[in-house]
């Protein structure tokens, strides 16, 4: 497990409710990603209305629905997940490099934890490794984020 990986059992985010925001562009991929999440949620007691999952065609889409579900004010925050496959097209550069600059910005302009699960990978076997029930699936920690982030948040507000 990687040092970076937010560690379980040490959050206390209260009660929230979160948006995932999925991709259906390689739905065998963001399947698996939203599958992540949801496990752990659930190991979290974040179950049932408190996670609402939405599809969108694909990752280009995935910041301005991200932004929709910000500014909707039902959310405490967000968990984006999309998988891009490098092609033998500079189409891969483009949708990557925008869907990662507006997801980043959605979170700064609505002051929201926008977590960023998009998969960037060389070849599906990499995107399959990283979207599988184990420990390296980036939809859990991706959900793991928010919960850490979440955390600190609720941390700071009570510094004030």
């Amino acid at each position: 497990m990687s040092e970076y990986r937010p560690e379980e059992g040490r959050f206390n985010t209260g009660k929230v409710r979160i948006a995932v925001i999925a991709a259906r562009w390689n739905a065998e991929i963001t399947d698996g990603l939203v599958e992540g999440a949801l496990r752990a949620f659930a190991r979290h007691d974040i179950v049932g209305d408190a996670v609402d999952v939405f599809r969108v065609p694909g990752a280009f889409e995935l910041p301005l629905a991200s932004q929709r579900a910000a500014r909707s004010g039902r959310y405490d925050a967000v968990v984006a997940l999309g998988c891009v496959i490098r092609g033998d097209t500079p189409h891969f550069d483009y949708v990557c490099s925008e869907t990662t600059r507006g997801i980043g910005e959605v979170s700064l302009n609505e002051n929201l934890p926008v977590a960023f699960g998009l998969l960037t990978t060389d070849n599906l076997q990499q995107s399959l490794d990283r979207s599988g029930d184990n420990h390296e699936n980036k939809g859990e920690e991706a959900a793991l984020t928010i919960l850490e982030l979440l955390t600190v948040f609720k941390q700071i507000q009570g510094a004030e």
